[in-house]
């Protein structure tokens, strides 16, 4: 915990602007997950400007003791504090693919989407979350987006082809098939099992 917190003064990329840090924050995946980070960090007295999925900003820096309260406090409730700038970069990358799924416009090419949004060429993004995570952004935005069919298929009256169209797939028939390789059955198959098996988004 003490290299966590020294690593913050000079290795994080807090961005701060005049006096506000930004903190990176692991595994906040709905807006429960927005108001609990929220109330740990006004617990430790800190004045919070903005919050959202991934990051927070509060006014002025973190002592020592605040950054370990507060690492120590967010970690017992299945978040993590990210102290270093690779770990910061492959949680963005993670948060933006999740982002870019859930689209419900038109959605650009992810790598073009990626490198704008994150402002890095895609490959040195690419490089980085396999090196990380040992996955490929391409095989981590399939998986993402088969839990997001399971999430329709299971709360939605929509029909395959209508959740086909809102993932932004070619047919229903290229859905079904990546759907069958990730989970050894079709859409119509899972939709009828009753209870189904999914993936915490946490998790992916």
């Amino acid at each position: 915990m003490n290299n966590l917190c020294e690593s913050y003064n000079f290795a994080l990329e807090f961005r701060q602007n005049h006096t506000l840090m930004k903190l990176l924050i692991k595994n906040m995946v709905c807006p429960r997950c927005i108001a609990a980070v929220k109330e740990v960090l006004s617990s430790e007295g800190l004045a919070v400007k903005s919050i959202s999925l991934g990051d927070a900003e509060v006014e002025g820096d973190l002592s020592n003791d605040q950054c370990r309260s507060v690492a120590e406090k967010l970690q017992g409730m299945g978040f993590e504090l990210l102290d270093g700038p690779r770990s910061q970069l492959v949680e963005r990358i993670r948060i933006a693919v999740q982002q870019w799924v859930r689209m419900e416009k038109e959605r650009p090419k992810m790598s073009d989407y990626l490198s704008r949004l994150l402002n890095k060429d895609y490959s040195t993004l690419s490089k980085l979350f396999s090196e990380v995570r040992g996955v490929t952004i391409e095989r981590f935005a399939i998986v993402h987006r088969i839990e997001y069919a399971k999430e329709l298929l299971c709360y939605s009256q929509l029909a395959t082809s209508e959740i086909a169209y809102t993932l932004g797939y070619s047919s229903p028939a290229h859905l079904s098939s990546q759907f069958k390789q990730v989970t050894g059955m079709t859409p119509k198959e899972f939709r009828a099992m009753g209870q189904h098996d999914r993936v915490s988004l946490d998790a992916l």
